[in-house]
């Protein structure tokens, strides 16, 4: 197997290669090292099939689609990303083939809602779930350290203890661990209770790093050019949320709120349909169109995309326009069909 960690840096991005076939996937590469990556494959002799992100990243901009659209490659994320243009959606259990080398998903949730791992060929690519010597955050919206706690405990520590540790960030210098020394020596986990985890990771009082602003929503929403201010990432958390199961008692009673879907054409009429009788206008056009909305600016609204995030941005935004009642369908489309709830495409 071709193995090479790409940047050297806090950031770590990996590309894994089968020798045989020369197909290659890319894991968490950052936006502005694509050249690089595009680099090293095309020295190495390989054919860049697959990019993947362990989950959405905070920090740093993601290179999956720049990098997807140079090496005609797929975009890879779990099925609880919340951004459009993700060509294969993956769930705990799957796998990823890359020629001849195949790698388990683990689903890990906690850091973000969407955070996955992959297993394979003796090493775990952790993502920010496990950290050498640590965890990562759980403190921004969708983050659960109990989740976290359980992922790390019920699924990472449960693989060999042999098997090399790999994970996105690191700000120690280090380049890789093992599972069995992490169980032994990682000092957020040794002798911890779930619950003293839980305890622990609420009161971390951690800054927010330096390019959420600019990196968060951006990756959640894959918009990257000037088209949308977004709003604070303070804002978000002000927002209403609305069940799934409270908007379709709504609808059921005949007193459903205006419905406004901020996806994609090709999302809106795609695998997790639409919501009957709901409105689309994506996010990117939103600032541009708000005024087809006017007539219901006294109305309730309730926002939808594929997660319930991009339509939290949605709702903030409209909020900001006087639209005092927009509110956010909590999971948005996968919650709605996880409940076996009505669609359309």
């Amino acid at each position: 197997m071709f193995f090479r960690e790409l940047n050297r840096a806090n950031c770590k991005t990996y590309m894994l290669g089968c020798e045989r076939t020369r197909q290659a996937l890319v894991i968490d590469p950052i936006k502005e090292n694509t050249g690089r990556y595009l680099a090293v494959a095309a020295y190495s002799g390989l054919r860049i099939n697959y990019v993947l992100d362990t989950h959405t990243h905070a920090d740093h901009r993601s290179g999956i689609w720049d990098l997807a659209e140079l090496a005609d490659a797929k975009v890879v994320m779990d099925r609880h990303a919340p951004a459009p243009h993700v060509d294969v959606h993956l769930e705990g259990g799957s796998e990823v083939a890359v020629g001849d080398l195949r790698f388990k998903v683990l689903y890990t949730p906690g850091h973000t809602p969407d955070g996955i791992c992959l297993y394979g060929q003796g090493r775990v690519f952790t993502g920010d779930t496990l950290l050498i010597g640590g965890t990562g955050r759980s403190d921004f919206l969708g983050g659960d350290p109990g989740k976290q706690f359980d992922a790390i405990h019920q699924g990472l520590f449960a693989l060999p203890d042999d098997t090399l540790v790999f994970p996105a960030h690191d700000y120690r210098g280090n380049h890789s661990s093992t599972i069995g020394k992490e169980k032994a020596t990682n000092a957020r986990l040794v002798g911890v209770s779930r619950e003293q985890y839980i305890e622990k990771m609420l009161h971390l009082g951690l800054p927010l790093p330096d390019k959420i602003q600019e990196s968060l929503q951006a990756n959640q929403s894959a918009i990257d050019d000037d088209s949308l201010k977004f709003p604070e990432v303070s804002r978000l958390s002000t927002i209403k949320e609305v069940t799934v199961a409270d908007l379709q008692d709504r609808i059921s009673r005949g007193s459903a709120p205006l419905i406004l879907d901020v996806r994609e054409p090709e999302e809106y009429g795609g695998e997790l349909g639409h919501i009957r009788g709901s409105m689309l206008i994506p996010l990117r056009a939103l600032p541009s169109r708000a005024a087809e909305l006017n007539a219901h600016k006294s109305d309730e609204i309730v926002v939808v995309c594929r997660a319930g995030v991009r339509s939290s941005t949605a709702a903030s935004i409209l909020s900001a326009l006087g639209f005092e009642r927009a509110g956010n369908l909590k999971g948005g489309m996968l919650e709605w069909n996880d409940a076996h709830l009505p669609v359309e495409h």
